[in-house]
C-alpha cells in the first residue's frame, strides 16, 4: 500500500480521549487496565492511523503565513465537496448554495428538528442507536419513539416497516433521525431499502434528517446511496450531514458540513445553526478538508476501507471460530463491531458489566454496549493496526471468554 496503516501510534499524552481518558471519567470512558498491560484504544469512534499527509501539509502550509484573523470560506472548500460528492457518491446538480458549515454534525442535527419540530415532540430515530442522538435529542427537549431493527434470518440488520408506520400513524411525528451508513451496527443501506423508508416518510409527512458522516467507510462491494438521491420527494424533505472529521479522523479540529435543497429549509436551518453566534468555520479545519479532498484523499481512503475490511474479517471470523455465544452482524461499512453476549452472558452466569471489565483489565478498551440501547451489547472500534487488533482478540480469549 502507499500509505501507512502498520505503525503502531503512540497517543499517550497527546489529548488522545481514546488514550488518556481511561479511568478518569466513571460511567463513560473504561477503566484503566490493571498493571502489565497496554492500552488497545478501541471504544471511541476515531483511528489510529496517522492521516493522509496532504492534510498536516495543507494546514502547516497555511500557519506559515503569520495571521489568522477573520476569513471567508475559500472556493477550494466548496469545490472540493461538490467534487468528492460527485466522484464517490455519484451526486449530479450540487452547488455551493446548497452547503452550508456546520460545527458538528449533532449541532447541524439539532438545528433542523428545530426548523421542523417544537420542544417535546416526538422525534423517530432507530435502535439500537446512536449515544449522541440520545442525549442531544433528550438535552434540547424531543421525545425519542425508538423503531427496533430487527435482524433477518441471515443476521442482517433490516428496518421494520410495520413498526416504523404504526408508529409515524399514532405518535404524531414529525421528523426522524436516519442514520446512513447505521452507527452502531454498520449497515450500509440499499436503495430499496431506503426508498421504502422515505415513501413513509412522505406519507405521513416527516421531515427526515439524515446522518451520513460515516458514508465513506465501507467495506468491499458496498456503496453508499445518498437519501437525497432517491427520490425528488426525499430530496427536497431531507437535510443531509456529512464530515471529513470521521473519514480522516479530523474530530479534533471540528467542522462539519449540511447539504439541504429545498431553499426555503435551508434558509431556516442556517438562521437557527446561527443563533449561538458561535456555528462558524476554523480556519484549519477548512484547510483540512481542503488538504483530505485532495486526489491523495481519494486515494488514502480507498486503501483505507480495505484495511478496514480484513480486520473486520479477521474480527469477525475470530469471533464465530473462538467465542462461542457472542454474535456479530458483520457490518458492511463504519469502523465498529456491536457485540452481542447474551447467550455468552446467560451460559456462563456473567452480567454483560463484568464481561466489559473484564476486557477493560487486560487493556481492551472496548465500549458498553447499554449506550447505544443494546442490553448485553459491547461496541468495539477496529480502526487499528491489524497487529493491534489481534493482540485485543488474543487477549480477549485467553482472559475474558476462555476463563
Amino acid at each position: 500500500m502507499k500509505y501507512d496503516f502498520t505503525t503502531i501510534i503512540d497517543r499517550k499524552g497527546l489529548d488522545a480521549m481514546a488514550v488518556d481518558s481511561l479511568g478518569k471519567n466513571p460511567g463513560f470512558a473504561p477503566d484503566a487496565p490493571r498493571e502489565g498491560f497496554d492500552i488497545i484504544p478501541m471504544w471511541v469512534a476515531d483511528m489510529n492511523f496517522p492521516t493522509v499527509p496532504t492534510i498536516p501539509e495543507t494546514i502547516m502550509e497555511r500557519t506559515k503565513h503569520a495571521a489568522y484573523g477573520y476569513f471567508a470560506p475559500r472556493q477550494e472548500y466548496y469545490d472540493g465537496i461538490i467534487r468528492w460528492h460527485q466522484v464517490r457518491n455519484g451526486v449530479e446538480g450540487l452547488t455551493e448554495a446548497c452547503i452550508g458549515y456546520e460545527n458538528g454534525v449533532l449541532g447541524g442535527v439539532i438545528s433542523a428538528l428545530n426548523v421542523f419540530c417544537s420542544r417535546g415532540d416526538n422525534v423517530l430515530v432507530h435502535k439500537p442507536t446512536y449515544i449522541g442522538f440520545t442525549n442531544s435529542l433528550k438535552n434540547n427537549g424531543y421525545r425519542i419513539v425508538h423503531s427496533d431493527l430487527v435482524k433477518d434470518v441471515n443476521g442482517v440488520w433490516r428496518m421494520d416497516y410495520e413498526d416504523m408506520e404504526r408508529k409515524l400513524s399514532k405518535e404524531k411525528i414529525h421528523a426522524a433521525i436516519f442514520c446512513s451508513p447505521h452507527n452502531p451496527c454498520g449497515r450500509v443501506w440499499e436503495r430499496w431499502e431506503i426508498e421504502k423508508a422515505m415513501e413513509l416518510y412522505k406519507k405521513y409527512d416527516v421531515m427526515v434528517v439524515s446522518d451520513e458522516i460515516w458514508s465513506d467507510i465501507l467495506t468491499t462491494g458496498h456503496k453508499h446511496i445518498p437519501t437525497q438521491s432517491v427520490s425528488e420527494d426525499a430530496r427536497m424533505r431531507t437535510v443531509a450531514l456529512y464530515a471529513p472529521s470521521k473519514t480522516f479522523n479530523l474530530a479534533g479540529l471540528v467542522g462539519s458540513y449540511h447539504i439541504i435543497y429545498n431553499s426555503c429549509i435551508r434558509d431556516r436551518v442556517r438562521k437557527e445553526s446561527s443563533l449561538s453566534h458561535y456555528n462558524s468555520m476554523n480556519m484549519l479545519a477548512m484547510y483540512g478538508l481542503i488538504g483530505a479532498y485532495r486526489p491523495e484523499g481519494y486515494e488514502w481512503v480507498d486503501e483505507l476501507c480495505q484495511v478496514i475490511t480484513g480486520n473486520i474479517d479477521y474480527a469477525c471470523d475470530y469471533i464465530r471460530e473462538h467465542f462461542d455465544g457472542v454474535e456479530v452482524s458483520r457490518p458492511d461499512g463504519t469502523y465498529m463491531l456491536f457485540l452481542d453476549c447474551t447467550r455468552w452472558c446467560e451460559t456462563h452466569g456473567r452480567s454483560i458489566g463484568e464481561v466489559q471489565k473484564a476486557g477493560w483489565d487486560v487493556g481492551v478498551a472496548w465500549q458498553d454496549g447499554r449506550m447505544f440501547h443494546g442490553p448485553c451489547h459491547i461496541r468495539m472500534n477496529l480502526a487499528l493496526p491489524l497487529s493491534r487488533v489481534k493482540e485485543a482478540f488474543e487477549r480477549l480469549d485467553r482472559h475474558v471468554f476462555h476463563v
